[in-house]
């Protein structure tokens, strides 16, 4: 062709011969082509996902199907069959918060499930304590009315336990510092009922804990995120000598660093995702997972779309991009899942109910920076170190001769909020 140069044919000759020494320098030296990785098939994904969860206890951090118990039956566990198919029974086949029963939890492969007892913020001040002990028992009678797949647990020795047994581990957690209505009496009470992590807020603050609608990360003017005041102080001290993990889900991102200061134990993260990739004030900023890491808590990854994508819609590709950008953040020792089902209503495609679980493995076993070992501990292998830790904390803090915190809220930290329901002496 006439606009081929010399000095073009020049250079499509060397690239000739740069390209067949390529091609045959493997032949003609003594080194070994380089191999191509090829991806696991789908089959052998689902075989590896399978195995890894018959070994390890898939823990979740936070459902709310005690809460859909109250609302749909009213606590009337005579009205319900949960070895159902929910979504062929009335209510719950017609509701978007409906995503769990027992034959589902069997599918997804769950090992230890924590069951939220949770009661709504207009409670605050008002019966908080009567509505919360309630959901509580319906959690442990829903425990022993299905003894052949639930089994109740309260230590890190008591899942593993149940795993052994091919039962469910059946935790309790309570989700709002308002169920305790500001007394560590009924806080340690609650511990005696097997209560094992509580969640400082929920979606109200509290005299002595901030919500995280009042985080200000813009620094809005007016706007005043008052975070852990002394009595919330006592409170997460006292739970660390009961042996009660601290949940900062829900709380401000004040409450977060001042708790993660004080705290002798890890604490966890139920149900919240990362502020770097949806910064909603419900997600964690990057200075707190720093402290998170520094303390040894996890952060278990929800899998509501507006947490996960700041939108209506998620995949769930999109809970493992939380899962690898915590990764490669903080590591791999502080992740875990915490579905959020039955307490949310937009669900990632692929993860739409708790039978749903082992896709998350069957796709994280398609890249190759996730070791089987970084899957058990994404698992359960982590909040099994977390309680241990916890456990151990409580245990140290006896031998050092701690009691328990006999102390009263102080009136000046009531003050502005409606207590003129409650009765004190």
């Amino acid at each position: 062709h006439p606009l081929v140069t010399m000095f073009d044919r020049g250079k499509i000759l060397v690239y000739c011969i740069l390209g067949v020494h390529l091609y045959l320098s493997p032949v003609l030296s003594d080194e070994t082509p380089m191999e191509v990785t090829k991806e696991p098939s789908l089959q052998e994904r689902q075989i590896r996902a399978q195995a890894i969860l018959k070994e390890v206890p898939l823990i979740d951090g936070h459902n709310d199907l005690p809460w859909n118990i109250r609302k749909f039956v009213h606590n009337q566990l005579s009205r319900v069959d949960f070895t159902q198919d929910l979504t062929k029974v009335k209510p719950w086949a017609h509701s978007h918060w409906s995503h769990t029963d027992l034959p589902r939890l069997q599918k997804g492969m769950v090992g230890g499930q924590f069951w939220v007892a949770y009661v709504p913020c207009k409670s605050q001040f008002l019966n908080a304590v009567q509505l919360t002990l309630e959901q509580i028992d319906v959690i442990k009678r829903f425990i022993s009315s299905y003894p052949n797949v639930l089994q109740l647990a309260d230590s890190s020795t008591s899942i593993q336990e149940a795993h052994k047994n091919g039962k469910i581990a059946s935790l309790i957690g309570v989700e709002g510092g308002h169920s305790i209505s500001n007394s560590l009496a009924t806080l340690r009470m609650m511990y005696d009922l097997g209560v094992r992590y509580m969640t400082l807020t929920h979606t109200c603050s509290t005299p002595w804990a901030t919500t995280s609608s009042e985080s200000n990360p813009n620094g809005t003017p007016g706007k005043v995120d008052k975070g852990l005041s002394k009595f919330g102080e006592k409170v997460v001290l006292e739970m660390n000598r009961l042996g009660m993990m601290v949940d900062l889900s829900h709380v401000s991102f004040a409450t977060q660093r001042r708790t993660l200061e004080i705290s002798r134990a890890p604490v966890v993260f139920t149900h919240s995702g990362a502020y770097a990739l949806c910064n909603i004030t419900r997600n964690v900023p990057d200075d707190v997972l720093k402290s998170l890491a520094k303390n040894g808590g996890i952060m278990m990854i929800p899998f509501f779309s507006n947490f996960l994508t700041c939108r209506s819609s998620a995949y769930i590709y999109d809970v493992i991009r939380h899962l690898n950008y915590i990764k490669d953040f903080i590591g791999v020792d502080h992740i875990g899942l915490g579905g959020d089902f039955d307490g949310i209503n937009l669900t990632p495609v692929g993860l739409d109910d708790v039978s749903k679980y082992p896709n998350i493995f069957i796709e994280l076993l398609k890249y190759p920076s996730w070791s089987e070992l970084d899957l058990k501990k994404l698992a359960g292998l982590n909040l099994l170190r977390v309680m241990e830790q916890v456990e151990k904390v409580r245990d140290q803090m006896k031998a050092q001769g701690f009691k328990a915190d006999e102390s009263s809220i102080e009136d000046e930290e009531l003050h502005g909020y409606p207590t003129n329901c409650t009765y004190t002496f």
